[in-house]
């Protein structure tokens, strides 16, 4: 008998229903569970067992957070967001630098990810080849839980591959499956078989995991989710960055095997967009939308009051998805995020960690960042937050105009907002004050930017003093409360706000509290821009059959602009803004702007826009440019000069080639003896 021993670090798990927890049971850690245990113990004990797949789900914390603040999350900032936490960090991480101490620089971030990803992995791997010989499990149990313990694996797999390319798989069965990463010292493999493998390991997880989940385990995986996950690797490995990327010749292995693909091949894309129309056609999801309610058009401020888009002869007089006659496009985009909707109510929501106030419930992992945490970073001082998360001045214009236009800061309206150029503005809530450049614009505008004089609600502050506090126009002068002031970090470099997450009861004084927010890892937007995206890259003329992920229908795949819009065109609707004109479908590169910048705006401040421009290779244009913000030195009297688009100061920014993937660093080098660096980072050999 084999007495192996292995260490469980995991978290106590109470059975429920088919003996399986809720998310908060697995995520929420009140119990460690510390033991040298055997290996018949712990695969023939039904709380050992489980207790097994907990350790799994909890390496998805800390370091391997994927929407947080910037001490864990670096990766939600690119060249949509500044963050004034010590600028000598910021810089350091915009200019690809290696840090000298804690936090500084590339070697600052993800101390944990790549070691932690890995004891997950090898934990799951253990756990698909073990758990049949539990007999306290029925058959549709075991099946489950390998289809989680394998989504778990190809999960922490994209994770490391999104973040540091080409990574090492490790063995998934035979006799060296139960060694761990430390003993096996595996060099990379390349990135086409990393894309390969997570998405022939996900195909086997939608295989095993059931379509839905009840209310006490929706942040267990889903069919759905495996798919997705699948459909996003496929579209990385479609993307420049890995498909014939011949400036990566030198990304090699230890025998000079050549990393990144050098040749490119359309059929990727053919891939990605079969692999999207996968989970299209499950019909296991759609866009959040909230109703159109017509006491919303003037509401208050505890139900803010909504922004009717302007008259369209098409969309104005159609129901969602062919308009957005029967919805409210404000309250839908923002619903999803601040926690107005929960993760069971929402079906939008593919895949999340479904977790708040990390750092209580985690004692074990340490400092821990959650999408709360974020929040805090992002409300004003005066209301209790950190205030120190802003927008830059590039991401603050790229939201278009009412009438789906593009904002031009030349053209906008001068002066500011007051009873007298009401009638000029009549698609907006702007408060009186408020720079006219803000007037007009899209819905997701008003959802996303905490712009200078915007309305912060904190409806949930109670007691004394309370009624200061709520409804409060906040200002980001010099000399305000929420200003930039000497001698303190907590002040917006931009002197541009972020409200999304932000839901009008959130406040931290005065008794305020701030709601539960769910984690959007991976939302069905994102799978229907996928698949317009990769449709486009397809030539005219071009086709491929992809049979479907469980074989039972063959998909002819091409560039359709009617299928192109069957992705693209939801997504602004429920937006409230104008579908693309037929033009700019049948344009392959006026189509790709599109994209590129539908994503910058639908999926800002989601750890979205950093792997993006990468994937993309257009991060030198974008991520090496200049940061541009209002100018924060000037006070109210000065109020015209501070919408002055400057240079944000003492923050510099580049780009460089290394800065396409993370280093992989020294202890790890020391390790591995076959582990070869990314490009441009010290090899250290």
């Amino acid at each position: 008998m084999n007495r192996k021993l292995y260490t469980l670090i995991g978290i106590a798990i109470t059975s429920l229903g088919i003996g399986f927890s809720s998310c908060s049971d697995y995520l929420n850690v009140e119990k460690n569970f510390n033991d040298m245990q055997s290996e018949q113990k712990i695969f023939t004990d039904r709380n050992y067992t489980m207790q097994w797949l907990s350790y799994c789900y909890s390496r998805l914390l800390g370091d391997n957070v994927e929407v947080g603040h910037s001490k864990f999350c670096p990766q939600n900032f690119a060249d949509d967001q500044v963050f004034t936490e010590t600028y000598d960090r910021y810089k350091a991480y915009k200019l690809g630098e290696i840090g000298y101490g804690y936090d500084n620089g590339y070697d600052g971030y993800y101390q944990n990810s790549w070691k932690w990803s890995y004891a997950a992995i090898y934990q799951a791997t253990v756990l698909i080849n073990k758990v049949d010989q539990n007999t306290a499990f029925t058959e549709e149990e075991v099946l489950d839980i390998k289809g989680q313990a394998r989504f778990l694996r190809a999960y922490f797999y994209w994770l490391l591959l999104k973040r540091y390319g080409p990574i090492p798989l490790m063995p998934a069965s035979g006799v060296d499956y139960t060694k761990s990463y430390d003993e096996l010292s595996i060099p990379r493999n390349t990135y086409e078989e990393c894309v390969d493998f997570i998405a022939e390991e996900m195909k086997q997880a939608a295989k095993e995991l059931p379509e839905r989940r009840d209310n006490l385990n929706i942040a267990r995986p889903t069919r759905g989710a495996a798919l997705a996950v699948r459909a996003k690797a496929y579209l990385y490995g479609a993307s420049p960055l890995a498909n014939g990327n011949t400036e990566m010749a030198d990304f090699v292995d230890k025998t000079g095997r050549k990393l990144i693909p050098q040749k490119y091949s359309e059929e990727k894309w053919a891939k990605a967009a079969a692999a999207a129309r996968d989970v299209i056609e499950g019909n296991w999801y759609k866009l959040y939308t909230a109703k159109f309610r017509e006491e919303q058009v003037e509401g208050d401020y505890a139900n803010p009051k909504t922004i009717v888009p302007p008259y369209h002869p098409v969309y104005s007089k159609a129901n969602f998805p062919d308009g957005w006659k029967d919805i409210d496009p404000l309250e839908s985009y923002r619903s999803v995020f601040n926690g107005e909707v929960n993760f069971f109510n929402n079906p939008e929501m593919i895949f999340s960690r479904v977790i708040n106030n990390g750092a209580e419930l985690h004692p074990d992992l340490g400092d821990f960042s959650d999408v709360l945490d974020m929040v805090r970073h992002q409300m004003p001082a005066s209301l209790g937050g950190w205030n120190i998360h802003s927008m830059t001045m590039k991401q603050c214009d790229a939201y278009d105009m009412a009438d789906g236009t593009a904002f031009d800061r030349k053209k906008c309206l001068k002066g500011f907002a007051g009873p007298e150029n009401k009638k000029d503005r009549p698609y907006d809530n702007l408060e009186d004050g408020v720079w006219m450049g803000y007037a007009n614009r899209e819905p997701r505008f008003y959802a996303s930017v905490g712009y200078n004089g915007a309305r912060w609600n904190c409806t949930s502050a109670t007691g004394d003093g309370s009624e200061v506090v709520k409804n409060q126009q906040v200002w980001y002068y010099r000399g305000s409360k929420d200003g930039r002031s000497n001698n303190s970090e907590r002040w917006l470099a931009t002197g541009i706000g972020i409200k999304k997450y932000i839901h009008p009861s959130d406040c931290y004084v005065n008794n305020g509290t701030a709601l539960p927010k769910v984690e959007p890892a991976l939302r069905y937007a994102d799978i229907l821009i996928s698949y317009a995206e990769a449709l486009n890259n397809i030539e005219e003329g071009n086709n491929y059959q992809i049979e479907s992920w469980d074989g039972s229908t063959t998909y002819t795949v091409r560039r359709d602009i009617n299928e192109m819009r069957r992705g693209m065109k939801p997504v602004r609707m429920r937006a409230g803004v104008p579908d693309f004109p037929d033009g700019i479908y049948n344009n392959r590169k006026l189509f790709f702007t599109r994209v590129v910048h539908e994503r910058q705006v639908e999926f800002f401040n989601e750890s979205q826009r950093y792997y993006d421009v990468r994937r993309w290779k257009i991060a030198p244009e974008h991520e090496g440019a200049q940061i541009y913000g209002c100018n924060v030195m000037m006070d109210e009297a000065n109020r015209e000069m501070f919408y002055t688009p400057v240079r944000v100061s003492g923050v510099q920014t580049a780009f460089s080639r290394k800065q396409y993937f993370w280093p992989v660093n020294y202890d790890e080098l020391q390790r591995n003896k076959n582990m070869t660096q990314a490009p441009g980072w010290q090899d250290y050999d």
